[in-house]
């Protein structure tokens, strides 16, 4: 009998966990409420009567970004924030725009795989793999050319031609943030000490002040 219970309760929390992980829709969709007053891992619901076609709309990407700041690059996302309607549906876009020798500086998605597809220009694209062997995979993208960054990894692209770029990125999440990682490390509020960061970078404080005062 006790061998029976145990079956039973390792049985039930299988299918528990199955249903648990169930990642399909159930319902049509979840226009994002930022006003509900419960988020769990994301937005609330707004009552699906209450939709209108402007919560899974959004018009601009056509627009170019402005690329005159210090690293010569502009995105533009379009994600849960821009389209309510997004929301719990695992996608995402983003225009980057990139002045000449414009760089996206390195940084990860926590939340998302992403895709960019070449639409103007030339790029340099390249993502590196985790601890120990940090190896970076890089490729030089033509107009139309497509690359893969896979999720959580640090990844860049830099504009190697004489004119503007235009990528279109796509992304595995409704949120998928970004995480800077320049940003990050030298502008951290408040910040990481400066000896620490000295001798993660085998430099000096004064060095790593510099730098920081940047961001």
């Amino acid at each position: 009998m006790t061998s029976y219970l145990v079956l039973v309760c390792v049985l039930v929390a299988i299918s528990s966990n199955a249903l648990a992980s169930d990642p399909s829709p159930l319902q049509d969709f979840c226009v994002a409420d930022p006003t509900g007053p419960v988020m769990v891992n994301g937005f609330a619901c707004k009552d699906a009567k209450l939709a209108q076609a402007t919560d899974f709309f959004f018009s601009g990407l056509h627009l170019p970004g402005n690329t005159s700041n210090p690293v010569g690059s502009k995105v533009t996302p379009v994600n849960v924030a821009q389209i309510p309607g997004l929301n719990t549906l695992g996608i995402s876009l983003a225009r980057v725009d990139y002045a000449p020798w414009g760089v996206n500086p390195p940084h990860t998605h926590p939340r998302a795989t992403e895709i960019l597809t070449v639409i103007e220009g030339t790029l340099e694209v390249g993502f590196v793999t985790s601890n120990p062997e940090n190896r970076l995979i890089t490729k030089v993208l033509q107009k139309g050319d497509v690359f893969v960054f896979p999720v959580n990894l640090v990844h860049y692209q830099k504009n190697v031609g004489t004119g503007n770029a235009v990528a279109i990125a796509a992304l595995s999440s409704q949120n998928p943030g970004v995480i800077t990682v320049a940003n990050a490390v030298f502008g951290s509020k408040p910040a990481i000490a400066n000896d620490l960061l000295a001798k993660s970078f085998q430099t000096d404080t004064k060095t790593i002040d510099l730098i920081q005062s940047k961001f």
